[in-house]
């Protein structure tokens, strides 16, 4: 029996319906499935007499993962007090990881005084017996049931690629999804073309560094300019063809007709990150489709690459390792060494862009030596905390400071409400454009182009807002006395480690005529600069 609700006046309700792939898989039809869970809902609210307020849909998303679009939605709703009662059809909608499934439960929805109501499993946070319930039970036994269900599932991918059958979104370069076998490549003739040629300059003696440039200049589409103008989306801005990738082609065994899968392999059933894989576990089948090169030629390529290939020790230590850029591009900057004719060997700072792409003029080279950047850095960094020092001294750092730096931090909730406005804005246009695709206005492929296109926007939007409430969060939580402690271990220093340089700095630019930009985590210190 569902839950029975007094006063349903009181209540801003909102539905809350997700669709994971695996569910997908039993259910056949995704949009179906979403519907048969809205209708029960909206049946149950109706008996009820509970007005629905707003209708959240997360469609194709795992419950194990809380970065759910329309979830995130919904808590910032509840935060802001637009609802205060949450319906889903049952427990494993809301999640299937128990820890979100407790911090919902046991924290969220009581800190914000929300009533919760699973259907199937007859849950209802305010209910006397709730307390005595074996809901944190349930939660369990969805996360153990999704972790099943990820077993059971990398299973049957494990198995179908020991078994020769492609199981990857994307067919690799040179080939295409075949449309009869969803298992299977087919040779697509343009970009096969392309893989003969690079394997014929190859032969030819061309480093893979003058493949790519030769490619770059002829305006031949990279691999992913290609696949997204077969796509019929926007190609990136860049498309330069790089050696890394050159050198990637021609040592893929794909190409000699060769099924290469499982590179990388996810870190859990929860996480999203993937890990590559030693090459001796990689699932190799052969001869499973048609092959673009013949064996005797990758063979000759291959020896020739490892006759050029020498071991080469390039990882240099330096105090603003990670945390200089370059103004002009964004990259970090790369080093260099170089040996002086005195035999002593020197470090430089390049643009990394510069370096990669040099020919093609991207960027300029930004060469300095990296004692000199660093030794302007800490004297720079030095007079700041000095003057820092000298205003809390002489109590310059008041009245003054604290208005600019109210301004800052005035600008900084600005710009993240905009970023709040502009992300609400992408998820309306999300929800429309799923109307339209139930209602029919649009068909599923459209539908499935216009939701990447807006997740594209909001990811973009999210990393933003992510890296300025970051900055927001940092300034006012350290205290003067711990900047100021920060301040006087720098200023005392006689070793300048990479430590030293993070615990007061956030990212410091050069530009191509050596100036200097450094970006304090504390806005204090540029105030008192300027005072």
């Amino acid at each position: 029996m569902y839950p029975v609700i007094d006063n349903p006046q009181k209540y801003k309700a909102a539905i809350y319906a997700r669709l994971s792939k695996e569910d997908d898989n039993k259910t056949g039809d995704d949009s179906e499935s979403i519907k048969n869970q809205i209708a029960l809902i909206q049946d149950y609210a109706e008996k009820q007499k509970i007005s629905i307020c707003e209708t959240y849909i997360d469609d194709g998303i795992s419950g194990t993962t809380s970065e759910r679009p329309n979830l995130e939605r919904m808590i910032n709703d509840i935060i802001e007090k637009k609802i205060n009662m949450v319906i889903t059809k049952d427990l494993s909608r809301l999640s299937r990881n128990y820890i979100d499934t407790g911090r919902f439960l046991e924290v969220f929805f009581p800190e914000n005084n929300v009533r919760y109501i699973s259907l199937l499993d007859e849950i209802d946070t305010f209910s006397e017996s709730y307390n005595d319930d074996i809901t944190p039970f349930k939660g369990l036994f969805n996360d153990m049931y999704a972790k099943d269900i990820s077993k059971k599932v990398l299973s049957v991918k494990r198995k179908k690629q020991k078994q020769g059958l492609f199981i990857g979104g994307k067919a690799p370069y040179g080939y295409k999804k075949s449309p009869t076998n969803k298992n299977a490549i087919i040779i697509d003739e343009y970009a096969a073309e392309i893989v003969k040629r690079i394997f014929k300059l190859a032969i030819d003696g061309m480093s893979c560094r003058q493949i790519a440039v030769t490619l770059t200049e002829e305006n031949i589409p990279t691999p992913a300019q290609y696949a997204k103008i077969r796509l019929k989306k926007k190609a990136p801005f860049s498309g330069k063809w790089s050696s890394e990738r050159i050198s990637e082609m021609l040592q893929n065994e794909v190409y000699i007709g060769n099924m290469v899968q499982g590179r990388v392999k996810k870190a859990s059933y929860k996480s999203k990150k993937l890990i590559k894989m030693p090459r001796e576990e990689w699932i190799v089948v052969e001869n499973t489709h048609e092959a673009i090169i013949d064996k005797e030629t990758f063979q000759k390529v291959g020896e020739l690459i490892k006759s050029r290939t020498h071991t080469r020790h390039r990882t240099y230590d330096f105090p603003l390792k990670g945390i200089i850029f370059c103004k002009e591009c964004g990259y970090p900057l790369a080093t260099i060494k170089r040996t002086l004719s005195g035999g002593k060997p020197i470090l430089y700072f390049i643009c990394r862009t510069y370096q990669r792409f040099t020919q093609y003029h991207e960027c300029t080279c930004h060469c300095v030596r990296v004692e000199d950047v660093s030794n302007a850095v800490v004297s720079e960094v030095r007079r700041i905390c000095k003057n820092y020092l000298d205003c809390l001294d002489t109590e310059k750092l008041t009245e003054k400071a604290q208005k600019q730096l109210q301004t800052e931090l005035r600008k900084q909730g600005r710009d993240i409400t905009a970023l709040k406005t502009k992300m609400e804005s992408i998820r309306m246009k999300i929800d429309n454009a799923y109307d339209d695709k139930l209602s029919g206005n649009i068909d599923n492929q459209t539908f499935q182009r216009i939701y990447a296109k807006l997740q594209e926007e909001e990811a973009a939007a999210r990393t933003k807002l992510t890296e300025l409430e970051n900055n927001k969060k940092d300034s006012p939580s350290i205290n003067e006395e711990k900047i100021k402690e920060l301040v006087k271990k720098f200023i005392d220093s006689e070793d300048y480690t990479r430590e030293l340089f993070v615990s007061l700095i956030e990212k410091i630019e050069l530009s191509e005529n050596k100036e200097l930009d450094i970006h304090f985590k504390f806005p204090e210190l540029k105030i008192a600069d300027r005072l």
